[in-house]
């Protein structure tokens, strides 16, 4: 009954559709009044409100817009809510209540916005999805009939608004959140019900099996929609010269260091924005950290992996002595140690949506990726200045070089562009051309801009100063661009490309593959045959089509057609093993990544194709028009089908971008790269150091990461923000500077203490008055339980388990003649020993050592991970084989000791400090009772298993 209760509660909080006021909704507000009315006082408190709305899908973890939320209801401002003021949620909820503050410097108008109308409170991922998947096709495929604009409602349904679309019809509700079968419009697009199905075949007919996975994505994430209950308007929502009064689109200057008189707590003027920001709401910071605990927070922040023992009491000694000084030694040392890029490396891997397959419906491995991910991990050692690091991504190909070895790093650089997604088996090349240019586009923006720039796709940004024609001036620079990923053609691969060959000059390792000379004359050989038996049956096709009169259209016969695809990828896959050896027989040096296209098209399609291959070509080949450096047509509600007049390539003006010539004799990607890191562009800074705070406090000062824009959440502390991007750019965009000037901050010194007057103030602690504490992520604790089991490998293998496979697919394909596709298991259960950065990251297969624990989604930009707690987690750490392996090696070490400091040595190791009494009474009395007492290891494996298993070991405070 109470499970029953709270779900009531819940979609009266977040929104989340029409309630209706009937008896039901009314037994269950009053029940959610008493069951959060914890001191019975007939009234709720703000904190016992809050309680609530960490129920809400949609207001859970969002503290500032719950309290606004409660000033919203508390109408007479005594700061409790009384029943007749609690049932006001179901208006304020749909947006029908007028919130009466006036926005503050730490209230904007979309947060006000946001309270009036929680549609407005979904997350930047599902409102780009809706925006990116679904809209786009409703209007182009169902709004002609199902529009409050439409000549004659069909049926009685109108999917142009978030209330009708789930309202439904005359045949009941058309979207049902997070159910599908209940859900009519899925029925009807799926074609299942002959009596229901929609679009009718005169309005194009069923939608591709692609977009219908979308709508049912859609309604499982619970069918976000920020549409208001008025009929969709094509023209946006905001005023150029008003939104560039947003605060993310204004310069940034050095803000005056807050004066704090004689106080002697800042140690840096990070402390003094902190502080400041502290005294306004009236809060104190808690007290320093222990040193035990500072050094595992700064070990596990800036490398990844556990201190040892030793390593615990040198630092103590030395911190008693002078605090600063061996902070400042420690964090040195640290970053100048190989494993800093490791771990640093990984965090930008996650925003570069890295992995080492294609996903998507065909899912074919790249085994040449690894090289991008090495290029990150070696620019964060060196300390690579991020504006040239993001530079070089963009447009490393086409910068200044000093040697061969500086040239072919900035070619694997541009592996940020080619290392997303691919919808491999798309029929329509153009559709091909123009995703993966917004893929690009939407990562680019994601990842440095901070701005969701690719849903202006289909038309002007709903939120954001960003016209549909910037987009497309963005997206001639990037069509006007050849990613090349590589795989070999398949059965479903009709996409494949070449790759980026390196010179054999630069020095770069390269794999141990060798191709031996009679595998070679084997190759050749098949290949040979293959082409000259594609040829008899093209040619016998052609002559056969010439006599009919049908022509080459090997389309008519299903059987030909099946016949012919396969010997054309036969031949692709030999052609590709073949290309991929040097004639000494070693593996050459390749790359993913990208280049620009020449000016004039060099291999146009075939008009009359001669050959099978030639005929492939023509059908499946890139269009004519990009294969060239040339403008982008702005494609009418993004269909490719409707292409208006021609955008000029250029940037986006959002910021007031002067006009900028591109040369014809290039892309733009380099003046694109040299506008992201200028002096006029305040957001890639901002964005930047934000994430470097996000990855050592656990939240952003801007906690919504990736999304700068106006439905993004406003920061904690501007001042300090802009703080650190002025002395970012000012120290030359230097990574290990910023961190060392956050690390020695006494903010970031703070134990994780917890204080009820701050958390009633800041429970979010965004003001950072203690320490979150955080849980480990899967890569630390992994990486961890080899460290302590003492067989952690530090010396980075050569390519990846990936490369080893070299061009495959993940999953099954129907035709014997191609290679055997691999099973997910090699990647599930990989247990080698090196760090989990070099662990492989296919899509769809990620190691379940990762995925347990919440491993970046490597299909979208991902700035922040998700955290969860749940039963399967517990279960791989008691069941798993690596983690008992882990445990009896551990056990193993432990056992080598005297048995008199063997448990305290068990602490120090996995927990970096001391075993208490308590616990050390407790080990022996469990050591004392094993079942198994003629088995002492076996004791100590479970023990050693045990404390793997605990929480703390996972932890840091």
């Amino acid at each position: 009954m109470k499970k029953r209760i709270i779900v009531g509660i819940v979609l009266v909080v977040a929104g989340t559709g029409v309630i209706a006021q009937d008896k039901l909704v009314e037994r269950r507000l009053e029940a959610g009044f008493v069951m959060f009315d914890r001191d019975k006082d007939d009234a709720l408190s703000e904190s016992e409100f809050k309680d609530l709305g960490e129920y809400s899908p949609k207001l859970k973890g969002k503290p500032q817009i719950v309290e606004r939320l409660f000033r919203a209801l508390d109408s007479n401002h005594d700061g409790m809510l009384s029943r007749s003021e609690y049932r006001n949620i179901t208006t304020v909820g749909n947006g029908k209540a007028s919130l009466e503050e006036s926005p503050t410097s730490e209230t904007s108008p979309s947060d006000i916005d946001a309270v009036a109308k929680p549609n407005e409170i979904l997350s930047d991922e599902s409102v780009a999805f809706f925006e990116k998947k679904i809209r786009p096709v409703l209007v182009d495929r169902c709004y002609s009939c199902h529009a409050e604009t439409s000549e004659e409602i069909a049926g009685g349904l109108v999917l142009d608004t978030r209330e009708g679309i789930r309202r439904g019809g005359s045949s009941g509700p058309g979207i049902v959140p997070g159910k599908l079968d209940t859900s009519l419009v899925i029925e009807a697009i799926r074609y299942t019900n002959d009596d229901l199905k929609m679009p009718p075949e005169i309005n194009g007919g069923k939608l591709a099996d692609e977009v219908i996975a979308d709508f049912e994505t859609w309604v499982k994430m619970g069918a976000p929609d920020p549409r208001d209950g008025q009929a969709m308007r094509v023209q946006p929502e905001w005023d150029m010269e008003k939104a560039k009064s947003h605060w993310a689109f204004q310069p940034i200057s050095q803000p005056a260091v807050p004066s704090m008189g004689n106080h002697d707590w800042p140690r840096n003027d990070i402390d003094r924005f902190v502080l400041a920001g502290l005294k306004a709401k009236g809060l104190e910071p808690v007290g320093d950290a222990l040193p035990e605990t500072l050094l595992r927070r700064l070990h596990f922040d800036l490398i990844g992996l556990p201190p040892t023992p030793e390593q615990v009491q040198r630092f103590v000694q030395s911190h008693r002595l002078d605090t600063e000084k061996a902070v400042s030694e420690s964090v040195d040392e640290l970053m100048s140690s190989p494993q800093f890029g490791e771990r640093w490396g990984r965090h930008w891997l996650d925003v570069a949506r890295y992995a080492e397959s294609t996903g998507k419906d065909v899912n074919l491995l790249l085994p040449h990726a690894w090289r991008y991910r090495d290029y990150v991990i070696d620019a964060f050692n060196r300390d690579k200045p991020i504006d040239e690091f993001f530079r070089e991504q963009l447009a490393g190909d086409l910068l200044p070089y000093e040697n061969e070895r500086d040239r072919a790093m900035k070619q694997i650089a541009t592996g940020f562009l080619a290392v997303g997604t691919k919808s491999l088996n798309e029929r329509n090349s153009k559709q091909f051309v123009l995703d993966t240019a917004d893929e690009q586009i939407d990562t680019f923006s994601q990842a440095m801009l901070g701005m969701t720039v690719a849903c202006a796709r289909c038309h002007d940004h709903k939120f954001d100063p960003i016209p549909q024609r910037d987009y497309y001036a963005l997206a001639g620079i990037f069509t006007s661009t050849e990613t090349c990923f590589g795989t070999a053609p398949t059965f479903q691969n009709l996409r494949s490309t070449p790759l980026i060959e390196l010179s054999e000059k630069s020095g770069l390792p390269r794999m141990p593959n060798r191709l031996s000379s009679q595998r070679r004359s084997e190759l050749e050989n098949e290949l040979t045959r293959i082409q000259r038996y594609g040829a008899f049956q093209f040619y016998g096709t052609a002559i056969k089509g010439k006599l009919t009169g049908q022509g080459l259209d090997i389309n008519n016969d299903p059987k030909k057609l099946v016949m012919f695809v396969g010997i054309n990828a036969k031949i692709g896959e030999l052609k590709a093993e073949l290309a991929g050896y040097g004639s000494d027989g070693r593996q050459k040096l390749l790359s993913v990544g990208v280049r620009d296209y020449p000016t004039a098209v060099r291999n146009p399609l075939p008009e009359n194709p001669k050959t099978l291959e030639d005929a492939f070509a023509k059908y499946s080949g890139r269009p004519n028009h990009f294969r060239k450096i040339s403008d982008c047509p702005l494609y009418l509600r993004g269909d490719v089908d409707k292409p208006s007049d021609t955008v000029q390539r250029g940037l986006p003006s959002m910021l007031g971008t002067e006009s900028i010539t591109i040369q014809s004799s290039e892309s733009g990607r380099r003046e694109l790269a040299d506008w992201l890191v200028s002096d006029t562009n305040p957001l890639t800074s901002r964005v930047f150091v934000n994430r470097v705070w996000h990855w050592m406090f656990g939240s952003g000062l801007v906690d919504s990461v990736d999304n700068f824009g106006t439905t993004g959440q406003s920061p904690a502390n501007l001042a300090l923000l802009d703080h650190l991007a002025y002395r970012f750019r000012e120290s030359g965009w230097s990574l290990k500077t910023l961190i060392k000037e956050i690390v020695l901050s006494r903010s970031y010194q703070l134990a994780s203490t917890f204080d009820h007057n701050n958390f009633e103030i800041d429970p979010a602690n965004d003001l950072v008055w203690r320490m979150s504490p955080r849980r480990l992520d899967a890569e630390c604790i992994r990486d961890a339980m080899l460290a302590v089991a003492g067989d952690l490998q530090l010396q980075p293998p050569v390519g990846s388990v990936i490369a080893q496979q070299g061009d495959a697919g993940i999953g099954g394909y129907p035709i014997k003649s191609l290679r055997a596709p691999l099973s997910d298991d090699l990647f599930l259960s990989t247990n080698t020993k090196h760090r989990s950065v070099y662990l492989p990251i296919p899509r769809n297969a990620v190691p379940e050592s990762l995925s347990a624990f919440d491993f970046a989604e490597p299909n979208t930009v991902a700035g922040s991970r998700e955290v969860t707690t749940v039963p399967s987690q517990a279960l791989y750490l008691l069941n798993n084989a690596f983690v008992g392996d882990a445990a009896r090696r551990f056990a193993e070490r432990l056992w080598k000791l005297e048995a008199s400091d063997r448990i305290v040595e068990a602490f120090r190791i996995a927990y970096s400090r001391s075993p208490s009494p308590s616990e050390i009474r407790a080990v022996e009395e469990f050591m004392a009772n094993f079942p198994s007492r003629d088995d002492d290891k076996a004791a100590w494996v479970s023990f050693c298993r045990a404390l793997l298993a605990g929480a703390e070991f996972r932890s840091l405070d």
